[in-house]
């Protein structure tokens, strides 16, 4: 039987990337879902004119709008086999899809993540506070989980009714650690895909700031030490 995919993909004025985005996505996904979260620019115009299926979240988080998408797929008569997330600022290489959903449609894996090795990132496409928060966030991981997980990366690809399992809650910075702990937590299998990464597309609103960066570090640490003392 065909594996039916699906994607999401949360974007905050994205109007300068998101046509990209969605034209490298590969045909196989039976939907490409964008979610503006509170865009002031075209996103929702161009990401319509692309061929997405385009929603509104007017509360921002990056959280916000990725739990919009799953609300949105779970109110549809059939769901998908597969869901997969990535950014809509062209950093991923949305045509690697195909190489992330591979080791659970083929080896039944439940859970997979982009990792972004640094020999396929382009310089300077990951800040100094990106990389830095990657490597004690996953250290972390590997200390209290016993995890082999090297990157919190946002295009990831993850089993229907698996994600819908995990309750997911993060509205904000959290969103993508939070997924992966509760997968740990649940004993999911996982893998680890090499990706390649480039410069974005405009400023990013996280790692581009500092206040972005510093609420998001917080985010992230609280959620590991959270399920560090959860028994």
């Amino acid at each position: 039987m065909p594996t039916s995919i699906k994607v999401i993909i949360p974007a905050y004025n994205e109007a300068g990337s998101i046509a990209k985005v969605i034209g490298d996505v590969p045909k196989e996904v039976s939907e490409i879902i964008v979610v503006s979260n509170n865009s002031t620019d075209e996103t929702e115009m161009v990401a319509k004119k692309a061929g997405a299926t385009v929603l509104s979240e007017e509360k921002r988080g990056y959280g916000h709008a990725c739990l919009k998408g799953m609300d949105y797929i779970a109110r549809q008569t059939s769901q998908p086999d597969i869901i997969v997330f990535l950014d809509g600022d062209y950093s991923d290489y949305p045509e690697e899809l195909s190489k992330i959903v591979a080791p659970i449609v083929e080896d039944n894996i439940d859970f997979v993540i982009g990792a972004r090795v640094k020999r396929l990132r382009e310089d300077g496409s990951m800040t100094f506070p990106q990389k830095f928060g990657n490597w004690l966030a996953t250290s972390l991981m590997q200390l209290f989980f016993n995890s082999t997980f090297t990157d919190l990366g946002p295009f990831r690809a993850i089993k229907y009714d698996k994600l819908m399992a995990l309750e997911m809650e993060d509205k904000t910075y959290g969103w993508t650690v939070e997924m992966q702990l509760k997968a740990l937590k649940r004993k999911y299998s996982y893998q680890e895909v090499p990706v390649h990464y480039r410069n974005r597309i405009g400023v990013s609103k996280v790692s581009g700031t500092v206040k972005g960066a510093i609420f998001a570090g917080v985010k992230i640490l609280s959620w590991i030490f959270k399920y560090s003392f959860k028994k």
